[in-house]
């Protein structure tokens, strides 16, 4: 069977490094491209490939000219939805990591899939870890009818809250089947230390050196509280979930968000 060929977008970036380095090693893999947004060379600088990987700032050119077959884009929201835009409508599986995309840039990137017959897989977070917090805090939101969310995040991360605490709400209130009791404070001291709020569910979110990524959960109940925690160590852990995603997003169509859609939690 020919290996599946592969383009980095981002690949000099925190994660893509280590996805770039994961897709050499990978049997059944071939890195063929590599993209970033300022390039000063010709090929990518990589030790461990063992051949010349073509290095462009031009996605567009690029796939036309290394007959990709699936697109890893781990950037930003406005750069990815500009990536999918591109790679779709020239056929091209994409496997998607960056947050912030919007319900709108999801929506197009399905009916982009829909149009050209291939596959998407979008996730906000790679990591077995995260997929099974948000699947137990899913299960869990039956039970419970207050919750909170605190996220935390390195003090580089650019958005807030975190696109993984954005889908454990969803998927907490999905279950839940109404909005969670928000307790309302009197009298707030300082603007906005209750966190944001999503249908009664507040999100909080740390930013700080020594953090990498993490999440907690808390329900409470009459009498007792469930927390639910995760905490990443370093970010090797997101590889394991993005091999998966490129071999499994060649044989799907369409739309596919969330870790969890492709473990079958």
């Amino acid at each position: 069977m020919d290996p599946i060929r592969v383009v980095i977008n981002g690949a000099l970036g925190r994660i893509g490094r280590k996805i770039t380095k994961a897709v050499v090693c990978e049997p059944g893999l071939k890195l063929v491209g590599a993209v970033e947004k300022e390039v000063t060379q010709r090929y990518l600088p990589l030790a461990a490939a063992p051949e010349l990987i073509p290095f462009s700032s031009d996605l567009g050119s690029l796939l036309r000219n290394c007959n990709a077959d699936v697109v890893v884009d781990f950037t930003n929201a406005e750069t990815s939805i500009a990536a999918a835009r591109i790679a779709i409508k020239q056929k091209v599986n994409m496997v998607i990591g960056t947050t912030g995309l919007s319900e709108e840039n999801l929506a197009e990137i399905e009916q982009l899939c829909i149009a050209n017959g291939i596959g998407v897989v979008v996730a906000p977070n790679f990591s077995l870890g995260a997929a099974l917090l948000i699947h137990l805090s899913k299960f869990a939101a039956k039970f419970f009818n207050y919750a909170e969310i605190v996220e935390m995040h390195h003090d580089k991360k650019a958005d807030a809250p975190s696109g993984t605490a954005i889908t454990t709400a969803r998927a907490m209130l999905q279950t839940h089947g109404k909005p969670f009791i928000y307790p309302e404070v009197t009298r707030e001291v300082l603007n906005n230390t209750r966190g944001g709020q999503m249908d009664g569910i507040a999100i909080h979110s740390l930013r700080l050196p020594g953090f990498m990524a993490g999440q907690e959960v808390i329900f409470g109940g009459a009498g007792e509280t469930l927390s639910l925690r995760y905490t990443t160590i370093n970010r090797g852990c997101y590889v394991p979930g993005v091999i998966l995603a490129i071999k499994e997003v060649t044989k799907r169509k369409g739309l596919t968000y969330g870790l969890d859609a492709l473990v079958e939690l």
